[in-house]
């Protein structure tokens, strides 16, 4: 067994090995939207490693690169072991095979999202010295079933497609900082992939939605909290359900402490579907 860079690895090994390691998820990729996936979340195969049996990639980390809340921060993409030679901490060896490759490069923390009900996955990181930082709620339901608060109509309210840059300029609308995924950051390598929604209240920018059509992926909604209340939320969501291209709308790592947003997707029917940690390690 050689653990090593995956900088000279080829997507379609990488491709391969991450459906195969996989294969039994509910949910299945297409190799095209684990390229998109990549992208979005910054990868970098020379700071990702894998295990190697031979020339077959047996199991590995899928590092992405970036700034997270001020941070050079490297970010778990994907980790995942073919079933055959699970077991015997191929998993583990890789990941702290990368530490000092990560530290050389300037990394000062690994950031990671774990499903709660992972107990196994959990109890590992804590004794790799993990800490759990926050909790995240996932939202997820097809479109065809989503029903709508009922919003009385602002006759005040239009909506138009925006630039990203406008939406850089409206933090003061979010109540809680975006995941790695949904960080700005993110939206900026990948922003040819999204819908950019105003919402103008007497043409006022008052709100703004960020959608993935090609996944159904809201990665963010936001109101202005002066304008909160008047129906804006929902009229906004009417929208992006019209752009979306995907027959499930999901929402990805919405902080559990904040009830603002849970509950405006509950009242939209859009239900919790499961919760993450998110756990950091500083190096």
């Amino acid at each position: 067994m050689n653990i090593k860079s995956l900088q000279s690895t080829g997507f379609e090994t990488i491709a391969n090995a991450f459906n195969e390691a996989f294969c039994k998820y509910e949910i299945q990729i297409s190799k095209q939207e684990l390229s998109l996936m990549l992208k979005r979340r910054g990868f970098v195969p020379e700071l990702s490693f894998g295990a190697f049996d031979d020339e077959k990639l047996v199991s590995f980390t899928l590092n992405g690169i970036g700034s997270y809340i001020g941070a050079l921060t490297a970010y778990d993409t994907g980790t995942g072991t073919l079933e055959e030679y699970r077991g015997k901490g191929l998993a583990s060896e890789v990941f702290n095979y990368s530490l000092p490759f990560l530290r050389k490069a300037g990394v000062s923390q690994y950031l990671l999202e774990v499903l709660q009900h992972n107990t196994t996955a959990i109890s590992v990181y804590k004794n790799q010295g993990f800490i759990t930082t926050r909790e995240f709620g996932y939202y997820r339901k097809k479109q065809s079933e989503i029903s709508l608060n009922d919003s009385h109509i602002v006759p005040q309210l239009s909506f138009q497609e925006i630039f990203l840059e406008t939406v850089s300029h409206c933090t003061s609308f979010i109540d809680f900082i975006p995941s790695w995924q949904n960080s700005y950051e993110s939206i900026i390598r990948s922003q040819e992939g999204f819908k950019y929604i105003g919402a103008l209240y007497d043409g006022k920018l008052v709100g703004y939605c960020i959608l993935e059509p090609s996944s159904g992926d809201i990665t963010q909604i936001a109101v202005d909290k002066k304008y909160r209340r008047q129906g804006i939320g929902t009229n906004m969501l009417a929208q992006a359900l019209r752009h979306n291209k995907n027959e499930s709308i999901k929402v990805v790592n919405t902080d559990i402490n904040c009830g603002s947003i849970s509950g405006f997707l509950d009242s939209n029917s859009i239900s919790l579907s499961g919760k993450q940690y998110e756990m950091i390690k500083k190096l």
